[in-house]
């Protein structure tokens, strides 16, 4: 197109604003402005009364947060914690397996299992596992109190507990991934073995960390309950020392802040480790 041609097409003028344009003037949230300054202020009362309540005994929680005992106790609680996470999903993976096979046998075997030991409360399946004794007292000869001591009583009642949700988040994130790309890969020839840890695997995984890393922060607090068999726990060993000397409040409150510092560090390790599976993806931050 010639310069001639463009200069014979007429132009739009600009359209001036008027003089009396109304002026767009953000909205004004005073109530939220004020809601704010009420929970700010009802926080630091709270926080205050904390920190001044002398009946807390802030010196004595400072004496007992790194004792010797309280530290084994919080070992034996992170020791117990892994074990069953570990334990708890191999198992449910295993489940979930079944629950995904064609098999019927496999799948009710899976459903009744995750049934079972999701109805029946975690105490009751810890004493009922102290007391199997009274069932079978006697295991392959051996007497059953002198086989299962209250650790190992404590590993399995958590880990069969644990397995069963696990299961479901395993099956769960597997039944996320897109079928039409196991089609595909298996279309180009890959295995299965290829395609599981190459195609599904990190597919799920994106579905699986979340909830799994919430039930491992379930599971540190859950250890707690072993404490009513005598587990040495991070618990009881805070049990123990204020039977002894009556420091009831402040050994709780040793406890209740080591739970905090280790739920917070598994909470920062937890979105590490969704950043990373999330990668590539609209939810990645």
């Amino acid at each position: 197109m010639s310069s001639d041609t463009l200069a014979k097409i007429p132009t739009v003028p600009d359209t001036p604003e008027p003089a009396d344009a109304p002026r767009i003037v953000p909205q004004r949230r005073y109530g939220q402005w004020a809601a704010a300054v009420v929970v700010l202020a009802l926080l630091g009362f709270a926080v205050n009364s904390v920190l001044r309540n002398k009946a807390f005994q802030w010196d004595v929680v400072g004496d007992y947060f790194t004792s010797d005992s309280v530290l084994r106790g919080l070992w034996l609680t992170l020791w117990l914690t892994a074990v069953v996470m570990v334990l708890g999903f191999a198992l449910g993976t295993l489940l979930a397996a079944f629950r995904l096979s064609a098999n019927p046998v496999l799948r009710a075997v899976s459903w009744g299992y995750v049934w079972l030991f999701r109805s029946i409360p975690i105490l009751v399946q810890l004493l009922l596992w102290f007391n199997i004794g009274a069932l079978y007292p006697r295991v392959f000869g051996v007497r059953t109190v002198d086989l299962l001591s209250p650790v190992a009583v404590a590993v399995i009642g958590l880990t069969l507990h644990e397995a069963a949700y696990a299961a479901e988040v395993v099956r769960g994130g597997i039944l996320s991934v897109d079928r039409g790309q196991i089609e595909a890969a298996q279309a180009l020839g890959l295995s299965r073995w290829r395609r599981w840890r190459r195609i599904v695997l990190p597919q799920a995984m994106r579905a699986i960390v979340p909830p799994a890393g919430n039930m491992l922060i379930g599971t540190l607090k859950g250890t707690s309950i072993v404490s009513v068999i005598a587990v040495n726990d991070l618990l009881f060993s805070a049990q123990l020392i204020y039977h002894r000397t009556y420091q009831v409040i402040p050994l709780l409150m040793v406890a209740t802040l080591w739970y905090a510092v280790v739920t917070t560090l598994l909470g920062i390790a937890q979105t590490f480790v969704e950043k990373h599976y999330a990668r590539g993806t609209e939810n990645a931050r």
